[in-house]
Formats: structure tokens, C-alpha cells, sequence
């Protein structure tokens, strides 16, 4: 069996633990490469030259840096909660599902993806402004205005960040083999045991890897903000609309927030990648 499996070139390992052989890069691929990364590590080594390290933690720790962080982490979560609520379900809508249009109703909800954040912006305040197709009669209905409010926030970031969402789920649904769900009916589950027991499961680090990716896209949210819901600190200022205010006023404190931003998106993408590597 040992010599059967040596002349096959088998080791007895299964395959996700064998490693692919690392080939030396030529060089005409190599330069082109490296003038890519440049333009990625470049502006990092600028911001951490720039950082005043001696005050990092004093700056960090100003009132208007709590109240900023406060409001970013509020509504970079709940936009990750809205996106599991409603992002799932649309995305198993279109992975599974025979909806008529199904193209343009994709094309819709990635939308955002493409669309300038200011111009994402001021869809929301044409639709949910107190003049909005949708704000005005809500207005006068229940009193309930969202825009320049905190709950206008969530909206806008929620708009911008939930097609991370729906795509990666809808992606992991479309290559999960539907054997195993008609395995399940035939033993006689039903569809929601089907899609608790089997299919969330199954699909659990694409889950984990579109509420990691919406919350940091949320945590980011610029343009779409500050069009629909204002800048108002202890209101409706995040992160992002923090540091463009500092940079007119405080150059320090502006420095220490975008690092701060960079090590938390930093910090998400290379765990995401590692986790995801590892169930490959």
C-alpha cells in the first residue's frame, strides 16, 4: 500500500492539508507587483510616520473621540444586525428562488456597491427626507423624521454596507449542494428545520464573513452620512465625519482616528482571510 501511494504521489494526507507548490515570481511579474503594493503600503507608512505616538492615547481619549466612537460602534452594529435580519433572507431570495427580474432586483440591491456615497446619500433623503416619497407621509403619519437623527445613521449606513452582506451569502448558497437539504426532507423535516439545521450551518462562515464585512464597511461610512443624516457631534458625527472635521482643526487628532480606523479594518480583513483560507 506505501509504495502504491509513493508512485501516485499520494502522502496519505488528505488534500486540504497538502500544500501547493510556491513558484519564484518572474521578474517582468514581479516589478509591476511590487509598484502595486507600493500604492497600498505607501500611504500606511505615511500615516504611521505622521502618528503622534507620544499623544496617541490623550487623543484617543478625548470626549468628542468617546461620543464619535460611541455613535460609529452603535450603528456599524446594528447595520450588521439589519443585514443578518433581512440581507439573509434577500440573499436566499436570489440565490434560490425563481423571482421574476431576479437580474434587475440584484443589480438593485448592489446598487450601493457602485453608486458615489453622496449620490447613495441623496437617494435616501429624496426617498426618507421629510419631503421623501416615503418620509413625508411617515412624518405625518407617526411623527417619526429621520434624517440628521441617529436612526438616520443606521439607515444610511445599513444602505451602503447591506450588499456586502446579501452577496457573500447568496454566493455561499448558490455553491452549497442541495443534496443535503433534500436529504433532510426526506427524512421528514420541514423547511424551517431544513434551513436551521442544515443550511445556516453549512453556510456559518460566509455568515460570519458578511456581518464581519458589513460591519466594517458600516464602521467606514462616509459620503452616505453626511448627506442624509448631517454632521451633529454626539448626533449623528461617526468616525469617518470626525476625522474630516479634525483635518481642517486638529491635524493630531485627525491622524490618531484614521489609524484607529486602519488597524480595526486591518485587523478584520486578515482574520476574515485566515478564517477563510482554513475552511478552504
Amino acid at each position: 500500500m506505501s509504495v502504491t501511494r509513493r508512485n501516485r504521489g499520494d502522502t496519505g494526507l488528505p488534500r486540504s492539508t497538502r500544500r501547493r507548490p510556491r513558484l519564484s515570481p518572474p521578474l517582468f511579474i514581479l516589478i509591476p507587483a511590487a509598484i502595486g503594493l507600493a500604492l497600498f503600503v505607501v500611504p500606511v507608512l505615511g500615516l504611521l510616520v505622521r502618528t503622534p505616538w507620544r499623544n496617541l492615547l490623550s487623543l484617543l481619549s478625548a470626549e468628542m473621540v468617546i461620543d464619535t466612537l460611541w455613535l460609529s460602534l452603535v450603528s456599524s452594529v446594528a447595520a450588521a444586525v439589519i443585514s443578518l435580519a433581512v440581507g439573509v433572507p434577500l440573499a436566499w431570495v436570489l440565490a434560490r428562488s425563481d423571482l421574476p427580474g431576479r437580474s434587475v432586483v440584484r443589480g438593485l440591491v448592489l446598487l450601493p456597491m457602485v453608486l458615489p456615497p453622496v449620490v447613495g446619500g441623496a437617494v435616501l433623503l429624496f426617498a426618507l427626507g421629510r419631503r421623501g416619497l416615503v418620509g413625508a407621509p411617515l412624518e405625518r403619519v407617526t411623527g417619526i423624521t429621520l434624517p440628521f437623527t441617529t436612526w438616520g445613521v443606521i439607515v444610511a449606513v445599513s444602505f451602503v454596507a447591506m450588499p456586502l452582506m446579501v452577496i457573500t451569502v447568496e454566493g455561499a448558497l448558490r455553491n452549497l449542494d442541495p443534496g443535503f437539504e433534500r436529504a433532510a426532507e426526506t427524512l421528514g423535516a420541514g423547511r424551517w428545520t431544513v434551513l436551521r439545521r442544515v443550511t445556516l450551518p453549512m453556510i456559518a462562515p460566509s455568515l460570519v464573513a458578511g456581518t464581519a464585512l458589513t460591519w466594517a464597511r458600516a464602521l467606514g461610512e462616509f459620503g452616505a452620512t453626511l448627506t442624509f443624516a448631517g454632521n451633529l457631534q454626539g448626533r449623528t458625527q461617526t468616525l469617518p465625519l470626525a476625522v474630516f472635521v479634525a483635518l481642517e482643526s486638529d491635524r493630531d487628532t485627525a491622524i490618531a482616528l484614521s489609524l484607529l480606523m486602519v488597524v480595526v479594518s486591518l485587523v478584520v480583513l486578515v482574520a476574515l482571510r485566515d478564517h477563510w483560507w482554513r475552511r478552504r
